[in-house]
C-alpha cells in the first residue's frame, strides 16, 4: 500500500525543507542568432541569446525585417512614395547653385625638401677645408648640373682647382 494522499506526516523516507531540495537548473541552449549558435547555459528562463551583443544584433535584425515586410504592402509602398515625391520637391525647389568661374591652374610651389635628395650629406664636407672666397653652396652643389640636360663640365659649380679637394673628399 502506498503513501495517503492528505497526509499531514511526513512520510519516512523524505526529507523536507531547502536542505533537501535540488536547485534544477536550466540544461544548455544554442544561441538562436544566426550565425553564432554558440552553446551557453541560461541565467533566466525564456534566454533565447548568449550575450547582450547577440540580443541587440537579434533586436536589429527584427526592426529590419518588420520594415522590409511593411515596404511589401500598399500602405508601406504609399508612404515610401510620399517620401520620394517630398524629396524631389526640395531638390527642386533649392537655390541652384551659380556656375563658377574655372580657377586659373594655380602656380607649381617647390617646397624645402625638393633638392634634399641632390644635397650632400654633412659628414662629408667635414674633411674640406674651404676658404672664405667660395661659397658653401659651391661645394654643397658641386655635381649639380647648371640646367637639365646639360653635362657636368659646362656648368660647373666649383672654382677651378678645388674640384680635386672635393673629389678626394667624397
Amino acid at each position: 500500500m502506498g503513501p495517503v494522499e492528505n497526509s499531514t506526516r511526513p512520510a519516512k523516507d523524505q526529507k523536507h525543507g531547502s536542505a533537501g531540495r535540488r536547485v534544477r537548473r536550466p540544461r544548455t541552449r544554442r544561441c538562436l542568432l544566426k550565425g553564432c549558435e554558440q552553446r551557453f547555459r541560461p541565467q533566466r528562463a525564456r534566454q533565447r541569446y548568449c550575450s547582450d551583443a547577440c540580443w541587440r544584433a537579434a533586436r536589429k535584425w527584427s526592426r529590419w525585417k518588420a520594415q522590409q515586410s511593411y515596404r511589401a504592402t500598399m500602405a508601406g509602398k504609399d508612404k515610401r512614395n510620399g517620401q520620394s515625391r517630398r524629396y524631389r520637391d526640395r531638390l527642386r525647389n533649392q537655390k541652384q547653385p551659380a556656375l563658377q568661374q574655372p580657377v586659373p591652374e594655380t602656380a607649381r610651389v617647390i617646397t624645402n625638401n625638393f633638392f634634399r635628395l641632390l644635397l650632400r650629406p654633412a659628414w662629408l664636407l667635414r674633411g674640406i677645408c674651404s676658404p672664405a672666397a667660395i661659397a658653401p653652396a659651391a661645394l654643397l652643389l658641386a655635381r649639380v648640373p647648371a640646367g637639365p640636360g646639360t653635362r657636368p663640365a659646362t656648368g660647373m659649380a666649383l672654382a677651378p682647382g678645388w674640384a680635386g679637394a672635393v673629389e678626394d673628399a667624397s
